[in-house]
C-alpha cells in the first residue's frame, strides 16, 4: 500500500529480489550505501514490529521463521555493503589526502550511521593519533603501527545488530515444575521430529522452534554451521532425566514449547564469567562503536586518461593487532612466553563523546564484543576516564575491538511509587517515580506519549511529546535508557513484591474500566496483604479538588473496601462500615460513585481503556512498586 518502490519484506519474493540485486551492485560509494540503509533499517523495524505486535495466534510458525530469517539477511546484507563500500573508499584515499597533514581523515554520516576514517598516507613515525573534533571521536595509534601501511575507522551505528546473537539476550524462563503430565509428553515428541540435516535445514528448524514469547523477546541469530561443529543437536529426554536436563537449558524452555537449538546451551549462570555482559541485566546504549584497524589496499592511479587500480581477493583485510602476540605463536613459544610478547604491543586508546539522546543514570560501562562467543565482554578495558560534564569518555583497549556502552537494566525498578489520575474524557496521566527519575506518560484515545522526564540533562526532544502506540513507546524509551518495563524475568534482578499473575492481570482490566472516572495509586499496603490479594488507593475525581482517597483489596474471588487508611499504624482487613463484598472492583466503587462518574465511564471509547490496560500490563505497577 506505500507505492514507493520499497519491497514489502514479508514477501519473501520481493524481499530476496531486493536482497540479491543488491548484493551484486559493486563498487558503491559509501554515500550510497549509507542512503540505502536507510531503507534496509525501515524494513527490519517492519519486521521486528511484525514478530513483537502480532498475537501468536494470528501468526503461523512458517511466517515467524520466515520474517526472523530475513531479518537476519538484512543484517547480515547491510554490515557488508559497509565493508565493501568501505574498501572502495580506502582504495581512493590518495586522492582524497589533506594537503596539511598528508593523510586522509573523512567523516560520512547520516542519522543513524556516522563513519570517521583515516589512512595513514603519509607515515610519520612520530603520529601519535587524530581526532574528529566535530564528531567528538579520537583515537590514539600505537606506535608499531605508525609506519604501516594501514587505515583505521570508527563507525558509530544508532542501532544494535549484535545483541540479538549472544545467548544471554533470550529470557531465562525456568520450567515449570506443575508441568501436566499431556504438556510434557506433547513437548517430547514434538522436540523428537526436529532433525538437523543440512545448514538451510538448521536455520529453519532453529526459528520454528521460537514461539511467540521467544519471538518477543529476542531475534537470534545463531550460526548453523556452529551448530552443526558444535554437535548441538536435541536430546531424547524421559522420565526424571526430563527434569534433570531441561533446568540446565538456556532460555529455558517456555511452557507448551519444544525445545530450539539454541535453547540446548548451558544456563548463563552455569557458563558466565565475570567479565561477560549478562544482556538480561544489561542494556546497551547509545549503539555499536565498529573500531577496527584495515589494511589500506593499493590505491587508484590515473595513467594516460586511465583509472587503474590493483585488484585484491578477500575483500577489506583486518590488519593483525597486537603483532607480537601473532609473531610469538609463529615462533612456537610456551604460553607465558606468548602472553609476555603480547605485552609489549601498547594498548589501543579511543575517546568518544556519549550521545546527548541517551540517558545514563550511573557512570557508562563498556563491552567489547567478542565475535568467537558472540558475546559482550569487559575484560580488556583499562584506564577509563569519565568526565561527566562534557559527556566524554576515554579508555584504552588490549587491540581494536568493536564495543558498546552498557547500563544496569533495572536501575528504576523497583517504583518508589506511582498514580495515574483521569484529565479529561478518554485522557488519563501516569506518573511513576524510581531512585533516579520521576517519568509523565499521558494517554489519549489509543496512544499515548512521554510528557515529562526529571532529573536528566539529555537531549529527548526526539520523544518527548511524539504521539505513538504502547509498545512502539516502550521500545523508544527502553532505546534511550528509561526502562520502566519489566521483562518476563525481571524478577530475577529485581526485588518485586510477587503477585498472583491472575490477581494482577485482572487488577489492570479493572484498573483500566475505572480510569476514565477514578484516580489510582500506590498503597504502602500492598506488601502486607499477601501473595493472592492487591491492594490499591482509589479516588473519584471531581472538578472539585479532593485528596480523599479509599483503599480497596481485590483478589480473585471478591473485592472489598478497608477500613483502614494509608495512614494507619497497622494493616487490617476489616470492612469499610456499612460496605459489602462484590465480585469485582467495577461494581464495588458503584456503589461510592457519583451520576457523572458512572456517565464517563458509559461513554469511554473501547480503543482508549485498551491503550491504558497496555501501559499498565508493559510497567507492572503492582508487582514493581
Amino acid at each position: 500500500m506505500l507505492c514507493d518502490g520499497s519491497p514489502d519484506p514479508t514477501v519473501l519474493q520481493e524481499i530476496n529480489t531486493f536482497m540479491s540485486l543488491w548484493s551484486e551492485d559493486n563498487n558503491e560509494d559509501f554515500q550510497s550505501v549509507l542512503n540505502k540503509s536507510d531503507l534496509v533499517l525501515s524494513l527490519i523495524e517492519e519486521l521486528e514490529f511484525l514478530l513483537y505486535d502480532t498475537p501468536a495466534e494470528d501468526l503461523p510458525e512458517s511466517d515467524a521463521a520466515q520474517y526472523t530469517q530475513t531479518i537476519l539477511h538484512l543484517q547480515t546484507l547491510l554490515q557488508e555493503k559497509f565493508d565493501d563500500s568501505t574498501e572502495h573508499l580506502l582504495k581512493n584515499a590518495a586522492a582524497l589526502s589533506d594537503i596539511d597533514t598528508g593523510n586522509m581523515q573523512k567523516v560520512i554520516m547520516n542519522k543513524n550511521v556516522k563513519l570517521c576514517i583515516w589512512a595513514n598516507l603519509n607515515k610519520n613515525p612520530r603520529f601519535r593519533g587524530y581526532n574528529f573534533e566535530d564528531e567528538g571521536v579520537s583515537f590514539e595509534l600505537p606506535k608499531p603501527l605508525a609506519l604501516s601501511n594501514i587505515a583505521v575507522r570508527i563507525m558509530h551505528t544508532s542501532y544494535d545488530h549484535l545483541s540479538c546473537q549472544s545467548p544471554t539476550f533470550l529470557p531465562h524462563l525456568k520450567v515449570v515444575e506443575e508441568n501436566k503430565a499431556a504438556e510434557t509428553l506433547e513437548l517430547e515428541s514434538e522436540a523428537e521430529e526436529w532433525k538437523p540435516s543440512n545448514d538451510e535445514e538448521n536455520i529453519t528448524a532453529m526459528e520454528d522452534d521460537v514461539k511467540s514469547e521467544g519471538r518477543k523477546s529476542a531475534i537470534s541469530s545463531v550460526s548453523p554451521k556452529e551448530e552443526v561443529e558444535n554437535g548441538t543437536e536435541p536430546q531424547e529426554k524421559n522420565g526424571t532425566e526430563d527434569e534433570q536436563t531441561t533446568e540446565s537449558q538456556i532460555g529455558d524452555i517456555i511452557e507448551g514449547q519444544p525445545p530450539s537449538p539454541i535453547q540446548n546451551q548451558p544456563t548463563p549462570d552455569d557458563i558466565l564469567e565475570d567479565d561477560v555482559v549478562d544482556l538480561r541485566q544489561f542494556s546497551t546504549l547509545g549503539g555499536v562503536y565498529y573500531f577496527d584497524v584495515l589494511v589500506l589496499p593499493p590505491q587508484c592511479k590515473q595513467v594516460n586518461g586511465w583509472s587503474m587500480v590493483q585488484l585484491v581477493e578477500g575483500g577489506l583485510q583486518k590488519q593483525p593487532y597486537p603483532q607480537e602476540s601473532l609473531l610469538s605463536t609463529s615462533l612456537g613459544l610456551s604460553l607465558q612466553e606468548k602472553d609476555m610478547e603480547g605485552l609489549l604491543s601498547p594498548p589501543v586508546g579511543i575517546s568518544i563523546t556519549i550521545p546527548n539522546d541517551v540517558i545514563f543514570f550511573e557512570e557508562p560501562q563498556v563491552a567489547r564484543w567478542d565475535p568467537e562467543s558472540k558475546i559482550w565482554k569487559t575484560d580488556v578495558i583499562m584506564s577509563k576516564i569519565y568526565n561527566t560534564e562534557k559527556r566524554q569518555l576515554s579508555f584504552k583497549m588490549d587491540a581494536f575491538h568493536t564495543f558498546t556502552l552498557i547500563q544496569e537494566s533495572h536501575l528504576n525498578m523497583p517504583y518508589e511509587s506511582w498514580e495515574m489520575k483521569p484529565n479529561g474524557m478518554n485522557k488519563v496521566s501516569l506518573m511513576v517515580s524510581s531512585a533516579f527519575t520521576d517519568i509523565h506518560i499521558e494517554i489519549k484515545d489509543d496512544q499515548c506519549r512521554l510528557a515529562e522526564v526529571s532529573n536528566t540533562d539529555s537531549d529527548l526532544s526526539a520523544l518527548l511529546g511524539k504521539w505513538m502506540t504502547p509498545l512502539c513507546l516502550t521500545t523508544a524509551m527502553k532505546r534511550i535508557g528509561l526502562n520502566f518495563f519489566p521483562a518476563e524475568d525481571s524478577a530475577n534482578y529485581v526485588s518485586v513484591n510477587k503477585k498472583s499473575e491472575e490477581a494482577e492481570k485482572m487488577a489492570y482490566k479493572e484498573m483500566a474500566l475505572l480510569s476514565p472516572s477514578f484516580a489510582f495509586g500506590w498503597s504502602k499496603w500492598n506488601h502486607n496483604c499477601g501473595h493472592e490479594k492487591i491492594i490499591i488507593k482509589v479516588r473519584e475525581c471531581r472538578d472539585s479538588s479532593d485528596d480523599d482517597w479509599s483503599l480497596y483489596l481485590l483478589s480473585t474471588q471478591r473485592t472489598q473496601r478497608l477500613k483502614i487508611s494509608e495512614t494507619d499504624d497497622e494493616f487490617s482487613e476489616d470492612l469499610y462500615e456499612g460496605s459489602e463484598f462484590h465480585s469485582t472492583l467495577y461494581h464495588m466503587i458503584k456503589d461510592y460513585s457519583s451520576s457523572d462518574a458512572i456517565d464517563r465511564l458509559k461513554h469511554s471509547h473501547h480503543l482508549f481503556v485498551n491503550c491504558v490496560y497496555q501501559l499498565l500490563s508493559m510497567t507492572r505497577l503492582l508487582t514493581y512498586s
